[in-house]
């Protein structure tokens, strides 16, 4: 693969881009708190929750749309000079799939199998559920893993697009920017244009099952969120983005989400979140370059992110599982008081699988054995800017 160009402040590690992971995926698990379902809700409250539903409805896609993003810039800025796309996926194989398959026999284990068809446990397993115009396969199993099925095309595109995108001049970078931003804006209207209305989503959501799965999960709609975040890591690189702070930009994101709510459900999704989020990424990233403060930088910051793959795997076993053990709801404080506990322990499993599963396998097999070329260190970014990437 071609690496996107060296500048001589580039550092090797981003740390607050570690950092920012843990919030993201923590977005995730307070929407999958909220759902309505009897395998999922603690509340007996039902005015309660329904506030809770509709202010969190959301954030899950904020929080994905994040990832999606953070995965463009970190592997264009962790690009490795004279590798090649078999090296490339073979690290992002051994980095996603191990973790995956574990939270794919849990979530079996814990409630899937009693409901699941084979056919679509079998899809799930091969990180193919995405390509289904089916809302119910796209989210079987364990439903968060659609995402790395969205993920895994990515990967698999990311030694074609690279080069695509280093042959942009620098001069362009701005248009080419703008352009994906309009694209992404313009997938809701083409979703609730060329779809049927019918069936509906379930939860009341407005848009039909066929309008969600273009918009929301189809692998190459969303491919428009990582290619931004490799045109921003490159615009970044060649000192041709205009930084506006972490704090303004964090500023913007949160303005964006109540207003997320206030426009039809599917523009909510990432139309109006897509702009804040790559200037969030970008901001931390900049901060880095130049030696900023960013409270993402600290130790238990970058561990939680570390470790926020795991999280993001494991928590909707733990919550579905924690309802079916518990058996009821709850009163309002007791129930997020066993919220929070699910919380806790969600992070305790995701810390044993990232501490003893992922991190030794990922350092075990992402590397051939066989003896390879020697490259100048001066020259090759350093791994460790990977750990920043789930």
């Amino acid at each position: 693969m071609t690496p996107t160009p060296d500048r001589a402040d580039r550092p090797a590690r981003l740390p607050s881009l570690t950092g920012l992971r843990f919030p993201a995926a923590l977005l995730v698990f307070v929407y999958h708190g909220s759902l309505q379902l009897p395998s999922t809700s603690l509340f007996t409250d039902q005015t309660f929750a329904a506030h809770y539903a509709t202010a969190a409805s959301q954030l899950g896609a904020l929080g994905v749309t994040f990832f999606f993003v953070l995965s463009g810039f970190v592997l264009t800025w962790s690009a490795r000079e004279h590798d090649s796309p078999a090296a490339f996926w073979r690290r992002r194989l051994v980095k996603i799939y191990p973790n995956y398959v574990v939270a794919w026999v849990l979530a079996m284990l814990v409630f899937a199998a009693a409901y699941t068809p084979a056919g679509q446990a079998v899809l799930n397993l091969f990180m193919l559920q995405v390509w289904v115009p089916d809302f119910y396969v796209n989210l079987g199993v364990n439903p968060p893993s659609w995402s790395l099925g969205t993920e895994a095309f990515f990967y698999a595109t990311f030694p074609l697009l690279l080069p695509l995108v280093n042959r942009i001049s620098a001069e362009r970078l701005k248009y080419w920017i703008a352009g994906t931003v309009a694209a992404v804006i313009a997938t809701p209207l083409i979703a609730y244009a060329a779809f049927p209305d019918t069936p509906a989503v379930p939860g009341g959501w407005d848009a039909s099952q066929s309008q969600y799965w273009f918009a929301y999960f189809l692998p190459p709609v969303r491919l428009l969120d990582f290619a931004l975040g490799i045109l921003v890591a490159r615009a970044v690189l060649l000192g041709r983005w205009r930084d506006i702070g972490l704090g303004w930009s964090a500023l913007l994101l949160a303005v964006s989400v109540p207003l997320a709510s206030f426009v039809p459900y599917l523009y909510g999704q990432r139309a109006v979140t897509i702009v804040p989020i790559a200037l969030l990424v970008a901001a931390a990233a900049t901060a880095d370059v130049k030696g900023r403060f960013t409270p993402f930088r600290s130790r238990p910051a970058r561990w939680l992110g570390e470790a926020s793959f795991a999280f993001y795997l494991l928590h909707f076993v733990v919550i579905t599982g924690g309802r079916t053990l518990l058996g009821r709801t709850f009163s309002t404080p007791a129930a997020i008081g066993l919220l929070a506990a699910e919380l806790a322990v969600s992070l305790a499993a995701a810390a044993a699988l990232y501490a003893w599963f992922e991190r030794p396998i990922t350092r075990r097999f992402s590397a051939s054995r066989r003896p390879a070329a020697t490259v100048p260190a001066q020259r090759r970014p350093a791994e460790a800017a990977l750990s920043v990437e789930h």
